[in-house]
């Protein structure tokens, strides 16, 4: 049986999420109180196999989160391959969400305001999200793009590797809040104090070739692919499926696209599921 556990704060892309798996055939429910979650899998396990795929849905608003962690052990205990998928984004982003609807936030009441349950919630959260298999900020993408990393990224992984993700952001539009891990790319040269190569991004030719004779630019590459080579697979015996590299650069423009693909194209030779995201380009 395979059991995907979906949380995260309100407005992070739950019920997408949720639609995107029932559109898989998964058998889905919103709003579990978590102490009913192992009562419902022995139910499904009972069905005879009828119902082998289930989402569920874990908000701030259930009961028994206190719990989760030994729950989520004893499910696994049970050999029921059970991931979480945790949804995130920028609080300042999540406000504007709720501000352009006519929703009313479950946390807010009389004495606590939109920010401020907003905030409140990711505390709730804190034992369901650092126990995520994995974590999708939805700061920047639209509901389309979040259903497409949810088949890309869940539905067609068989679990056989990890799932490698790199991710290209500018630091100066703030680090993606799904990284595990980090690598900051502005000591390397910026090809954007070089007047022909400015408007182009790092998938052009032209800045490749320019950064890859750059020594400081092939050194950080080996560096950082000895660093993911040795612990990939420390992460890979503890159960974890995925992993989101973040990769940033000033602008997110040049040296971080670049180095982004360039990892990707060699992990992609060791690893079944290695997909690469540049989220800055097409920003204007």
């Amino acid at each position: 049986m395979k059991l995907v556990i979906v949380s995260g704060r309100s407005g992070s892309g739950k019920s997408t999420a949720l639609r995107t798996l029932e559109d898989a055939g998964y058998h889905c429910v919103d709003n579990l109180p978590v102490d009913l979650l192992d009562d419902l899998m022995r139910r499904y396990a009972a069905a005879q196999g009828k119902l082998s795929k289930v989402a569920v849905c874990i908000d701030a608003r259930s009961s028994g989160l206190e719990h989760f962690p030994e729950l989520l052990l004893q499910l696994r205990d049970q050999g029921i391959d059970t991931q979480v998928l945790y949804l995130d984004a920028l609080s300042p982003t999540l406000v504007k969400r709720f501000s352009e609807t006519r929703r009313r936030h479950p946390l807010t009441n009389a004495e606590v305001d939109l920010r401020e349950a907003i905030d409140r919630e990711a505390s709730i959260l804190a034992s369901v999200a650092d126990l995520a298999s994995l974590t999708i900020d939805t700061t920047k993408i639209s509901s389309k793009g979040l259903s497409e990393q949810i088949v890309t990224r869940v539905l067609e992984n068989d679990g056989a590797s990890v799932n490698l993700l790199f991710r290209s952001f500018g630091f100066k539009h703030g680090i993606p809040v799904d990284t595990d891990f980090v690598f900051d790319l502005r000591c390397l040269p910026n090809p954007h104090w070089q007047p022909a190569l400015r408007p182009l991004s790092g998938l052009h030719q032209e800045v490749a070739g320019y950064l890859a004779t750059k020594p400081l630019v092939n050194e950080m590459f080996d560096d950082i692919t000895g660093y993911l080579e040795r612990w990939i697979p420390r992460f890979a015996d503890n159960d974890r499926v995925y992993l989101t590299i973040g990769i940033g650069c000033t602008g997110g423009q040049h040296r971080s696209v670049y180095m982004s693909e360039r990892l990707a194209a060699h992990f992609s030779e060791q690893l079944d599921q290695v997909l690469v995201r540049h989220r800055e380009l097409g920003k204007q």
